[in-house]
């Protein structure tokens, strides 16, 4: 059936009913085909001739009756002198030109780059491309070779590793800070598209391309990203701070039932006392005073890193920051006691000193009071 379907097929041709053949060669029994015969090359498609294992013509979308006139370098290979319409062997590879555009890539382990800001950090990425035969020849010598069908999926993962191997030069070399990468993705993709063009160019493939669809960082470097947003929410940290002290003392004023809730109210109610005490300036008629011109702050050297800095209530008054050294200073001077408020970085409220297991050091430094003459 073959050899008689092979005398009664004058028409070659291909009519790719696929999405992913690259490279598709044309069946014909032994090879055989009859001078005459028309050769159909439909647009995105480029036919190619083999004989004995040579690359002879190549032809372009059209239609075509196969001569010797036009088939010049097989009638070369033939040693045809003049026409004649005995059949030939020759092996016709169809190559599909159009761009396969289901290409898709993404690194396997994290590519590891310096950024300015964040110093060394580790990324992934991953996104499309798309490819395309510019040089039919080339292909079919480099990578089909005799394959009677070459698909997507035999070069795909080549492409991809060349794709991952260019990405960290591309992006090292791009000179874009690790939280403007986004905006410049598509900048980074043509690149890669142009220089992954010209490094495939000997095996005949482009890449029109490239498309960039995400870059990752680990989720603790997500964390840090996050922490640093919320701090630029929250703007200035030392009025955020007050603020957060100030609803804490509030939210214990309104807990009378509890000793802390007790002592920050009668502490919140002295404040607010002299607070009232110096707007009305000791009678109704008397207007209120000014405020002192303010002193210029001496210069202080920053507490050392790593230390706490607590705040110590007395008299309804906020006394400090003091480091540890600072409150054992104040307990062996007698005004820091097991009663007395304190409040640091960290503590939802105001607590007497004896009830924080941090300051148990310093109270023990304490001496017992003397006993009754």
């Amino acid at each position: 059936m073959d050899k008689l379907r092979g005398e009664l097929i004058d028409i070659i041709e291909w009519l790719d009913d696929s999405r992913d053949t690259i490279v598709w060669r044309f069946p014909r029994y032994q090879n055989e085909i009859k001078m005459g015969a028309q050769l159909v090359v439909r647009e995105s498609q480029t036919a190619v001739f083999v004989n004995e294992g040579k690359i002879a013509d190549v032809f372009t979308p059209g239609t075509y009756t196969l001569e010797t006139r036009n088939l010049p370098i097989l009638s070369t290979l033939k040693g045809w002198k003049y026409g004649f319409n005995s059949p030939f062997k020759a092996e016709v590879y169809f190559v599909n030109t159009r761009q396969f555009t289901d290409m898709k890539w993404g690194t396997q382990n994290p590519v590891i780059l310096r950024d300015a800001e964040f110093g060394v950090v580790r990324v992934r990425a991953f996104g499309a491309f798309a490819a395309r035969v510019v040089d039919a020849s080339r292909l079919l010598r480099e990578l089909v070779g005799t394959d009677p069908q070459f698909r997507t999926e035999e070069v795909q993962e080549y492409l991809r590793q060349l794709m991952v191997g260019r990405l960290g030069g591309a992006l090292a070399t791009a000179g874009v800070p690790l939280l403007d990468l986004a905006a410049h993705q598509d900048a980074i993709g043509r690149r890669l598209a142009a220089v992954l063009t010209e490094e495939l160019a000997e095996v005949g493939i482009a890449i029109p391309k490239f498309v960039i669809e995400n870059v990752s960082v680990p989720p603790e470097v997500e964390q840090a990203l996050d922490k640093r947003t919320s701090m630029g929410a929250v703007g200035d940290l030392d009025r955020y701070t007050r603020f957060q002290a100030a609803n804490a003392m509030e939210a214990a004023a309104n807990n009378p039932g509890g000793e802390a809730g007790a002592g920050i109210g009668l502490g919140l109610g002295m404040a607010m006392g002299q607070q009232m005490a110096r707007s009305m300036g000791g009678g109704a008629a008397t207007q209120p005073a000014q405020p002192a011109p303010a002193q210029p702050a001496a210069a202080e050297p920053p507490p050392l890193p790593g230390q706490a800095q607590w705040y110590v209530g007395v008299g309804g008054q906020r006394q400090g920051p003091y480091d540890l050294g600072a409150l054992a200073e104040q307990a062996n001077a007698g005004a820091l006691g097991a009663d007395t408020l304190v409040w640091r970085t960290g503590m939802a409220q105001w607590q007497p000193a004896g009830q924080v297991p941090e300051l148990a050091s310093v109270l023990a430094s304490v001496p017992p009071p003397l006993p009754p003459q």
